[in-house]
């Protein structure tokens, strides 16, 4: 029988108010950090009920549930001996999912971070394209990101049997699997998606341009995977061939391309616009260790959302950071060391847990499979779901695949002063992530002792491996144990990006460098009050004060150095405190790009999965230095690697300064001012306060040309299937002459459905403030204006109030990613640093993202 826990103290409840007093006060005033865990960590109920009051809860129920399985095999870890390791986010931090998931029964999710999915045998077929799109769903309702190839895909004017005779090729699949990403949201978290793509396939191309054109693709990342062959062929300036199927020994379809033009335009592309993301695939599967059992289904085909985890299809992993700072002792003085002996010991104990934590993943599954068996949809309803967890816990039980990573790179570094970036630098952290490696492999072998290999471990299948031969020539005693005892896991080990998780460390994120020592916050505030000062008066009068806030850790620089953290300091004493501190010239902007792609590779030879790592470029850069960071990469060994260029994602669809005025002048001349007869239309459905609505939104090029909504459940509301997400507006009369404005779908038979007269469905009141927005729109006016101007709206009726906030959020999906948001801040850190993302609000700063 699957189990559920119960929560700690079930009987007692807190309040938002006094659950974040408490945690502000245990994160020692940081109110951001405090709000995240309270908002993404806490246990809480479906009704919003919280049963922890503080982190020191959740880290007691994670403990209690640890324990609870470590009963089950010899030299059991007490609770206390877990709680002390992960209590205060010190030294072992569960990520994520594990985090919010071990020990909940209000929540029937998945423990893992990640999966990929994918298809076999006739993978390419419609049958099989929309399977994956709902099995990608269903993992996202329950908290995990997907990455997912299209490589099966057959490319553009292929023939098929059907009646449309020819393949659309993979760039509509695209649209449709981000379409359903954009759609799941969990408690708050939207759908992560990865697609990916072989270089070898015909419609690369069309794949490497598909985010570039407006509202297309934007609910996924996306990655080239790239072999070494067009790798040789770019530095030789030669031909490569593409084919399909793809790396077939008898395609159906091969075509001969420039390998340097094709990679100018991946250069280009990323350089522009952050994307497409690159994974070097043949050293992806080289290294695998997986991949030495590819026969029996693991073979790697795509990677999670962030790239960290190459996986094959229907697997997952469940992640959790090593805190590198809290190890180094005595920091920021001269007698700073990092303690290796303890963090040997603590390596050795987070893989153990993360053993633990997939015996309570499998239970999370029971759990899920119990309640898809419960559900009174017939059975062929619920076979693709019930297949697909079916999939991923034989795959989990199989192989135990783990997720250790760090978190506080660039803090270890500098607590111990040394400059990231630097020889010494690279050198040190090349140590510590070697040390991680063999104690985690040799945890794994001596866990496989006590409690069985997994369960298809062969020695001979991974004995010319590369990653294994690098442990037999670093550890011969580990590689000989392993050959005698096995391993627990198929694979451990990984790097990913920290985000949250290093809020509540409060250190630098994961293995990059610190964003930023000292930076500048606004706050709201009463001019009238005393003993406020005015810093700033926005446009719209409102007045704010500046202050400052220092990264915690090098607030601990000062006051181990004696530095008056409470002073007022000029901008010119900020500088100079900088220049003193082992920070300077050691920001993500300070690092030098080719040292760390140098530093990339040279870890990844002790990561078995993959790195998250972003390399950050001022906005100034040529295109060129983005192709010679690339082939850096490959040259020493990166399984992947992203760049991102300073304001390069709000430059996506504005190719120069000099185009602007004449877009903005094509954008004012688009729309015919008389209403064609017949628009397609959208259909977007949403939730607000808990009501639900939908929005009909007429379409002219893609481009919103007028919008109706209302309420979706209520007697006098717009009832209309949920399969429905397009249709047509009409423009017709009634029986007296007035203008009508019909909605027509077809529905599961092919017959067009009609749901009659749009604008009775709203009062008079309603309908006028719709007359106007649509004007708006068919005047040109850019979309995140339009939502301004509704926002801005002073309206005294809350039902109109109410209809406002639906229409702002169904036009807000239409706004440009990267389009800066005025006259808003962020609510977790005052930024006024936010952009529109997915049609979600997106701080720049902190990464806090609000989707109201």
């Amino acid at each position: 029988m699957p189990v559920e826990a119960e929560p700690v103290n079930k009987s007692k409840t807190y309040t938002q108010d006094e659950a974040f007093e408490a945690a502000v006060s245990y994160f020692n005033g940081d109110d951001l950090a405090a709000r995240v865990w309270i908002n993404k960590y806490a246990l809480k109920d479906s009704k919003g009920n919280l049963y922890e009051q503080t982190p020191n809860d959740m880290h007691r129920r994670i403990a209690k549930e640890i324990a609870r399985v470590e009963k089950r095999y010899p030299n059991a870890l007490t609770e206390d001996e877990v709680f002390n390791l992960i209590k205060d986010f010190k030294y072992i931090v569960p990520q994520g999912s594990p985090m919010a998931g071990i020990g909940n029964p209000y929540q029937t999710a998945s423990l893992s971070n990640c999966f990929v999915i994918g298809n076999s045998g006739a993978s390419d077929s419609y049958g099989g394209i929309m399977k994956i799109d709902q099995e990608q769903v269903q993992l996202m309702k329950r908290r995990g990101g997907v990455g997912h190839d299209l490589s099966h895909i057959r490319p553009k004017g292929s023939p098929v049997k059907n009646s449309a005779l020819t393949s659309t090729g993979i760039v509509p699949f695209m649209e449709r699997y981000s379409n359903s990403t954009r759609e799941v949201a969990q408690d708050g978290r939207r759908g992560a998606l990865m697609l990916s793509v072989s270089i070898n396939h015909p419609d690369s191309e069309d794949f490497i341009d598909a985010k570039l054109e407006q509202g297309k693709v934007t609910g996924a990342n996306v990655s080239v995977r790239i072999d070494d062959a067009f790798m040789k062929a770019i530095k030789s300036d030669g031909e490569y061939t593409q084919k399909y199927p793809i790396f077939s020994s008898t395609p159906k379809y091969t075509k001969s391309i420039k390998a340097r033009k094709l990679w100018k335009k991946i250069v280009h592309n990323a350089w522009k616009s952050a994307e497409p993301g690159i994974l070097f695939w043949d050293t992806i599967i080289n290294e695998s260790v997986p991949d030495c059992y590819a026969d029996l289904g693991y073979n790697t085909v795509s990677t999670n959302p962030c790239g960290e985890i190459p996986l094959c299809p229907y697997d997952s992993c469940r992640l959790l950071a090593i805190n590198l700072f809290s190890y180094v002792e005595q920091p920021f003085t001269k007698k700073a060391k990092f303690n290796f002996e303890l963090f040997k010991k603590h390596v050795g104990i987070a893989q153990r847990i993360m053993d633990d934590i997939i015996d309570l993943e499998l239970e999370k599954i029971d759990v899920i499979l119990g309640k898809i068996e419960a559900d009174p949809e017939m059975d062929d309803v619920k076979a693709i779901e019930h297949n697909l967890w079916l999939n991923i816990k034989k795959k989990a039980e199989e192989g135990r695949r783990t997720g250790i990573g760090i978190t506080a790179e660039g803090d270890m570094l500098a607590a111990l002063g040394i400059q990231y970036g630097s020889e010494e630098g690279n050198a040190f952290s090349l140590q510590v992530h070697k040390t991680l490696c063999l104690e985690a492999y040799r945890a794994s072998v001596y866990t496989a002792k006590e409690r069985g290999a997994f369960a298809i471990f062969d020695s001979e299948r991974e004995k010319e491996n590369p990653f294994i031969q690098r442990i037999k020539e670093a550890d011969e005693k580990l590689y000989y144990d392993m050959l005698e005892y096995g391993r627990r896991n198929i694979a451990l080990l990984t790097i990913a990006p920290t985000g949250t998780t290093s809020l509540m460390t409060q250190t630098s994120s994961g293995i990059e460098p610190v964003f930023l020592p000292v930076y500048k916050r606004r706050r709201k505030v009463n001019p009238n009050d005393k003993n406020v000062r005015v810093d700033f008066v926005d446009e719209v009068g409102d007045s704010w004060e500046e202050y400052v806030v220092f990264h915690h850790r090098f607030k601990q620089w000062m006051e181990v150095n004696g530095i008056d953290t409470s002073k007022n300091f000029s901008q010119e004493e900020l500088d100079d405190l900088v220049k003193r501190s082992p920070y300077y010239n050691a920001t993500s902007n300070d690092v030098d790009w080719l040292s760390k792609v140098s530093m990339q590779g040279a870890i990844q030879k002790w990561v078995d999965h993959s790195i998250s790592v972003t390399i950050n470029l001022p906005s100034d850069v040529d295109e060129d230095l983005v192709g010679e960071l690339y082939l850096k990469a490959w040259e020493v060994g990166c399984k992947g690697v992203t760049v991102y260029r300073d304001g390069s994602r709000s430059g996506v669809l504005i190719s120069n300064e000099e185009k602007k005025e004449e877009k903005q002048q094509e954008l004012l001349t688009a729309f015919p001012i008389k209403r064609p007869q017949t628009l397609e239309a959208d259909v977007v459905r949403f939730q607000n306060n808990k009501e639900k609505w939908i929005a009909f939104i007429g379409l002219i090029e893609g481009k919103p040309y007028e919008i109706f909504t209302g309420l979706a459940d209520d007697e006098d509301g717009i009832l209309i299937p949920r399969w429905v997400d397009k249709g047509v507006i009409i423009k017709n009369r009634d029986e007296k002459g007035n203008s009508r404005y019909d909605f027509q779908y077809k529905n599961k038979r092919g017959y067009k459905t009609t749901i009659e007269g749009l604008s009775h469905k709203f009062n008079p009141e309603f309908w006028n403030y719709a007359k106007l927005i649509s004007s708006t729109l068919r005047h040109g006016m850019p979309i995140d204006n339009i939502v301004e101007l509704i926002n801005s709206l002073q309206l005294d009726s809350e039902s109109i109030n109410t209809w406002k906030n639906g229409v702002g959020r169904a036009l807000k999906r239409y706004v440009a990613d990267g389009t800066k948001a005025k006259g808003h801040t962020c609510s977790n850190c005052n930024s006024e640093n936010l952009i529109y993302q997915e049609g979600c609000l997106t701080c720049k700063d902190c990464g806090s993202s609000k989707c109201g």
